[in-house]
């Protein structure tokens, strides 16, 4: 399905309301089937949150996680020390893509038995479920962070606990203190020393219901459709909280810069255009928050001003080679961008926005969102739009109530 976004203005004051955070979903999911009695509320309705659920829950020795990345990673480990169980591993064509080698060796060294089915270093993957007895283990930490989360997932389970000694610079900080977080409510603490994660073994959590955040991922797109808009256009986003354990909580802060302000109300975040930038030019490290790049540099297309985001490197390995993606769907609007392993150079700006342009989404549901709301500026197709579900299934139906104008076909 594509859909053809009509040149449209927001209806002002409206109020969205996202499902929670696929990132603490999943997390909590696989604490969940460690700890059964624990109860999840307003879960994520995301492709990848039902994917993750379901392989948790099948009594198939094959588990395919299609597309999801988090849930390939997370279930690596969880299948590992699953004692007596033996799975496949298997996803989508990309998925295989993707490498898994540095947890899959931080999981042998732990005594896993993991056998690669096709490339090496590659899902498809065999595993044989065992007893972890030991727990001491080092893994690069400048790859993903997922690696690390899905090795502390499992640690409070283990008879010893773990101790996960971190090799280098970390990338995306913020997703492995979200996993602590939800450890230390679970009634295990994370120490931090010198670069080593300890997580003690707990028994029984000291909570049985967590209550799942809405997505600040996915708010970043009404972000940018509030920094598009005209001044004093006022947009409401439910079950939102100032002290989020998410990561891209820090929209709040840098949209700023592009005249968006938020102000916390209970659970509600009210973001209101209140200034057109001060800059034509921006520059962010976003090594912590690398899932809001692609919404940032939409943005800045939208409001006519450059931008340099470095800290990037993961998006090399995700659901498409996302840099690669960004500079051939930009450069459809007649700017010069720069990427490499690392960076996404925004480099001229254009002050009217050509109309038909047709965006691609590779298969990547922030592709699909990031360009949406571009629907402020000028008339627009998204190629492939059904790709949302993976992580915000009523994306399209969102924007539509919101004023977008959108035709399906």
């Amino acid at each position: 399905m594509d859909v053809l976004l009509e040149k449209s203005q927001l209806k002002n004051g409206e109020v969205v309301g996202i499902s929670g955070s696929k990132s603490e979903t999943n997390r909590l999911l696989l604490l969940q089937a460690l700890y059964p009695g624990l109860i999840i509320e307003n879960a994520s309705d995301s492709d990848d949150s039902i994917v993750m659920r379901n392989c948790l829950v099948s009594n198939s020795s094959i588990k395919d996680v299609h597309h999801a990345g988090t849930a390939m990673r997370f279930l690596i480990s969880y299948y590992s020390s699953k004692e007596n169980e033996e799975v496949v591993l298997t996803g989508s064509q990309r998925m295989k893509e993707r490498p898994v080698d540095a947890l899959v060796n931080a999981l042998r060294a732990l005594g896993a038995d993991i056998t690669y089915l096709e490339k090496e270093g590659y899902p498809p993957l065999k595993i044989k479920g065992k007893k972890l007895r030991k727990h001491k283990v080092e893994i690069a930490a400048s790859i993903s962070s997922q690696y690390i989360s899905s090795l502390m997932l499992i640690a409070p389970s283990l008879f010893h606990g773990m101790e996960i000694k971190l090799i280098g610079p970390v990338t995306s900080w913020s997703y492995i203190r979200m996993t602590a977080q939800i450890l230390k409510f679970l009634g295990t603490d994370v120490h931090l020393k010198e670069q080593v994660l300890s997580i003690p073994p707990l028994n029984r959590p000291a909570i049985n219901k967590f209550t799942v955040e809405s997505d600040w991922s996915s708010a970043s797109y009404f972000y940018s459709l509030i920094a598009l808009s005209p001044l004093e256009t006022v947009l409401e986003l439910n079950s939102f909280r100032n002290g989020s354990l998410q990561g891209d909580a820090l929209l709040s802060e840098l949209y700023r810069d592009f005249g968006v302000e938020t102000t916390f109300k209970k659970n509600t975040a009210v973001l209101k255009k209140t200034h057109f930038p001060h800059k034509t030019h921006f520059e962010y490290n976003l090594n912590n928050t690398p899932d809001i790049a692609q919404t940032i540099a939409v943005t800045c297309l939208g409001l006519g001003v450059t931008c340099k985001l470095t800290g990037l490197h993961t998006l090399k390995i995700k659901e498409t080679d996302r840099l690669t993606a960004m500079q051939a769907e930009l450069e459809k609007f007649g700017i010069a961008v720069f990427a490499d392993e690392d960076i996404l150079c925004l480099t001229n700006a254009v002050e009217v926005l050509p109309n038909d342009k047709e965006i691609e989404t590779y298969n990547d549901h922030r592709m699909a969102m990031a360009f949406a709301p571009l629907a402020l500026k000028t008339r627009l197709k998204i190629r492939d739009a059904e790709v949302v579900t993976k992580s915000y299934p009523g994306f399209w139906k969102d924007l539509t109530n919101l004023g977008v104008k959108i035709e399906k076909n």
